[in-house]
């Protein structure tokens, strides 16, 4: 079937009315499901074929999140789809107000090549829960994860409700073309603003899950090893391409020298010397960026790793020791394994390097001391962030996840992620049984009545 084809089957079956049913939706969430648990093992063996991903950090980071999320949709849609109830107003006694949760209608999603797991399914589920109907991009650089999502979404969904369209950018042209109630999309900023560009042209809502420089404040309180610890990992997972990673470092200059050192032990703990040779160590996805995070390391001082095989698409974890603000490799997001180390005196040179950045998806602080901390926390606006640690907040459902201003707009994540997909549709039912004549014409005598009303009860 062609593009219009599809999305005019799944208008049709839309207006059927069938997708708005609880039951229904459940259903749908429970079969996708069991077909996931089903092909736990190809998930693993297609996410190593495309990424060199070992099992361990595939279940950590998309297989077990998605099931994690289909678990909360199915436990609590009954609960999210209800009307919820709200208090009424003098302007509306009597009556009782609530509010709907309705599905947009049809929805279409493109997915990132970087976690194509998770972030293909885990909007999807909550776009189905909320009672669209989804048609999906998986990303062409992930070709074996992509085929294998194809076929676990064509085997649970008839095509009237979900499908996924595999290929390149111009099929993505096609499917921007068409006009949609809703559009989810995950990527870079560039790509992003052919999103919304597309979307305008329509009207169409749109929710942007991009990414920018994330930056990592380290002061001068910290216990070493366990800082280095959690920043290797946050940074070094997935092979650094991740969205978001700590795309640099903000170190006291007391200290710099000597945490440096403990994060090179901390990466050799993780990966050993050499890290090509690690099980535990992800490759860089293409080519295209195995050239271009090269092209980063060029005129920069490499203190760690800086070793590269094309051939294996393998950029070892690599320090880069205080670059210039004005280079390439503080101007664009890293997404790759290269970590900068800039270190500061005071906070105006934080303020310096972060206030000159757009607005990032991440922010992380390491610090024992909490007024820094709460201060830093208010200067500076980002997406989300973490104390003391990096990723964790991404995997917590009860906070929502997305970017401000140049690192998108929107939010997902359990039930943020139902209401993204859910327009609220405010109905006031008003009781018949009173009729107070103070609205009605003619309004002589009746303001300063008015004003006492809203003092008392506005």
């Amino acid at each position: 079937m062609s593009i219009p084809n599809i999305l005019a089957a799944q208008k049709e079956y839309f207006a059927s009315q069938k997708t708005k049913e609880v039951r229904f939706r459940i259903d749908l969430l429970k079969a996708l499901k069991a077909e996931i648990q089903r092909n736990e093992e190809a998930i693993y063996d297609a996410l190593k074929k495309d990424f060199k991903k070992s099992e361990f950090e595939t279940f950590l980071s998309e297989f077990g999140l998605v099931v994690s999320e289909l678990n909360l949709a199915i436990k609590n849609l009954k609960k999210w789809s209800k009307p919820q109830r709200v208090k009424s107003s003098i302007l509306t006694f009597p009556s009782s107000d609530y509010i709907y949760k309705e599905p947009y209608g049809n929805v279409l999603i493109i997915a990132p090549w970087n976690y194509p797991f998770l972030l293909a399914l885990s909007p999807l589920i909550m776009a189905i829960a909320a009672g669209n109907t989804v048609v999906l991009k998986p990303s062409e650089l992930t070709q074996n994860t992509s085929k294998l999502l194809t076929k676990i979404i064509s085997t649970v969904f008839p095509k009237e409700i979900a499908i996924s369209i595999e290929g390149d950018t111009e099929t993505a042209t096609q499917l921007l073309a068409q006009k949609w109630d809703y559009i989810f999309f995950t990527g870079s900023v560039s790509v992003g603003k052919i999103v919304a560009k597309a979307a305008v042209k329509h009207l169409t809502p749109v929710t942007l899950e991009l990414g920018g420089k994330s930056p990592c404040i380290i002061d001068g309180s910290v216990d070493l090893k366990l800082t280095a610890r959690r920043l290797a990992w946050g940074k070094f997972l997935n092979g650094g391409q991740t969205c978001i990673a700590p795309d640099y470092v903000i170190v006291h200059s007391k200290i710099k020298s000597d945490f440096i050192e403990v994060l090179k032990a901390e990466i050799i703990k993780m990966y050993g010397s050499k890290p090509k040779t690690s099980p535990d160590f992800p490759r860089i996805i293409n080519h295209k960026n195995f050239k271009r995070l090269t092209e980063l390391l060029k005129n920069e001082s490499v203190i760690f790793g800086g070793e590269t095989d094309e051939k294996t698409l393998c950029i070892s974890p690599t320090i880069v020791d205080n670059p210039s603000l004005e280079s390439h490799i503080m101007n664009e997001e890293i997404f790759g394994p290269i970590l900068p180390v800039l270190s500061y005196h005071s906070e105006s040179d934080i303020e310096e390097v972060i206030l000159n950045q757009p607005k990032p998806l991440a922010f992380y602080i390491f610090s024992k001391h909490n007024s820094f901390v709460e201060k830093t926390l208010h200067t500076y606006s980002f997406g989300g962030g973490v104390v003391n640690d990096t990723l964790v907040h991404f995997g917590n459902q009860n906070l929502p996840f997305g970017g401000v201003g140049n690192s998108g707009m929107g939010q997902y994540h359990g039930k943020f992620g139902f209401d993204t997909f859910s327009h609220q549709k405010s109905v006031i039912k008003r009781g018949t049984w009173f009729d107070p004549s103070l609205r009605y014409p003619p309004y002589k005598n009746k303001l300063n009545l008015v004003k006492k009303l809203f003092k008392l009860f506005g």
